[in-house]
This record gives structure tokens, sequence and C-alpha cells, in this order.
């Protein structure tokens, strides 16, 4: 295995981006607010989100005290809005099980609504300072690339955890200096469809580059598009709920969407995922009809991919 770490901690305190979870004294809440975020969206997008999100909730309790269609409607137009209803699922869990503090060991992070491998160990490392191999999208690609060769990393498995792991220094601080630089190089520099290789301070050691840059092979899941999609669907539906003052007619969300059966399928489906409900052919966002101790809170976006 090559010394990957030397090189990714000096060029990444010489360039990291300015993120505010980078911040020093940044809030484990905030770490995993952010982590729930930025989840299949860019960074740039993320965080006047997250800011207005903090502003309001500034702990899991605030945001466990409101009924989780304010979670929704803040949510605006991040996308995957079932986001939303995890990570206000995760607040109550977090104010129920651990006094509101967002624990610091992974298996107590992997048992909260919507916490996977990634998000549990990218909050015990970035917020906590603990020793763990923290694995995205972005590391993975500068993995398969520097070590093993590949034009583009395989589908997510287990073993990625330990790839990561080969890498890590054994110092706590230096680990998760190299966790962040890998998925920043991923980000910025080692990117899926241009990396820029002049910059890259990977490059001598780099399997990939001295390979002469073969194809491997892509086996990225591609993402259905999202105009016509259910998806769009879905967000229309929430989107005509979140900004409505009363409960809706049903016959009357989305009357004039060009396909009847989408909108059925798109409704039933959001039913299904717990972000809406109804009774009498009347339709709400779920839990709407609670009473809420910040509905005059911030909001930020309009639309909603779903």
């Amino acid at each position: 295995m090559p010394d990957l770490a030397a090189p990714l901690i000096a060029w990444y305190r010489d360039t990291a981006r300015d993120l505010p979870w980078r911040r020093s004294g940044f809030p484990a809440w905030g770490t995993l607010v952010s982590e729930f975020m930025l989840q299949q969206t860019p960074v740039g997008r993320v965080i006047p989100h997250l800011e207005a999100w903090l502003a309001r909730w500034p702990d899991p309790a605030s945001l466990a005290a409101d009924p989780p269609a304010e979670a929704v409607r803040q949510w605006a137009n991040l996308g995957y809005p079932r986001r939303a209803l995890w990570l206000h699922r995760a607040a109550t869990e977090i104010r129920d099980r651990h006094h509101g503090v967002v624990p610091r060991d992974v298996d107590a992070l992997l048992a909260l609504t919507g916490v996977g491998d990634y998000t549990a160990r990218a909050v015990a490392v970035f917020a906590y300072g603990e020793r763990h191999p923290v694995v995205d999208t972005n590391t993975r690609r500068v993995l398969a690339r520097a070590v093993a060769g590949r034009s583009q990393p395989g589908p997510p498995a287990r073993r990625d955890l330990a790839a990561m792991a080969a890498v890590l220094p054994p110092d706590d601080e230096a680990a998760a200096i190299v966790n962040a630089a890998a998925m920043e190089l991923g980000a910025t520099i080692c990117t899926a469809r241009a990396p820029r290789c002049a910059g890259c301070p990977l490059a001598a050691m780099c399997a990939w580059r001295a390979a002469g840059y073969p194809d491997t092979g892509d086996e990225r899941r591609r993402q259905a598009r999202y105009e016509g999609s259910d998806r769009q669907a879905r967000g229309a539906v929430l989107k005509a709920l979140r900004h409505a003052a009363h409960d809706v007619p049903q016959e009357s969300v989305l009357a004039d969407w060009p396909d009847a059966l989408q909108r059925d399928r798109a409704i039933d489906s959001l039913m299904a995922d717990g972000l809406i409900e109804g009774s009498e052919g009347m339709l709400r966002l779920t839990g709407a009809g609670q009473s809420s101790s910040s509905s005059r809170g911030l909001t930020y976006g309009s639309a909603s991919p779903a």
C-alpha cells in the first residue's frame, strides 16, 4: 500500500475549502444535519439550507419539539424529502435516548433513523475525532485510481472500509484529516469525468496514471431522468401541500397534471413513505395539524424534488 497519508495531509492543509462543518467549534448536531443534507446533494446547495436549519433548530430537542411537517417544509428544494422525516425521527431519538446529545459511538449512531455506515462514521470522526475509515463516492474513486489502477470504482461494498482503513495513519487527528482529504480530492481534483491530474498530490504514486489511464469500465448506477418522472410528480405534490395554509382536497392537488395515473401513484407513494396523510378526501403534510412551537421559522427555497 503506497503512503497516501502524507501528501494528502499536506495538500489538504494548503487547499481545503472553507466549509461550515470544517470550522472549529461546529456542533455535532450541525455535522449530523449536514451529512443528511449532503446525501445526493451538492455542497453549494446545502450550505444555505444548513444555515437556515440550524438557525431554526440549533439542537435535536428543538427539532423534535416541532411536528414532522415543519421539517418537510424547511427541507424545501433539497430533494429526497424522506431525509427530512428521518432527520426529525433521529432528533426525537437523540432527545429520548441520549439526553439531547448526538452520540459519538458508531453503533449508537447507526441505531438512529436514517443513519448508515457513512453518516455514522462521518459524525464520529469529524465531530468527535474518533478514528474510523469514512468512505463516500469521492473517496472510493480516489482509492480505485490511486491504489487499484481503475478508472472508476466498482459498486459500494464493505471492502471499501477496509481499503480506506489501510490508508489511515495511526494518529486520530491525522486519520481524520486523511478521511476529509480523500473526499476533498475526489470532489475537486480526481473527479469522475475530468480529473485534473496535474494538480493531484497523489500523481506520482497513482496506479491508474502509471498504467496510462486505462478505461476499466464504469459500473456506477445511473440516476433516472428527473423530467417526467414519478420523482417530479412527488415533488409537485409536496410543493402544493407545503405552501397550503389548510388541508387540500385530494382531487384539486395537481388537477392539471398531464398523467393522472402518475399523479395518483405519487400521492400513494408519499402516503406510504409517511410524508403526507389524508382523511375524508383531504390531504396534508404528515403532522401538519399538530401545534408547532416555531411555525414562523426560517425557510429557504421553493421546489422540492422527491
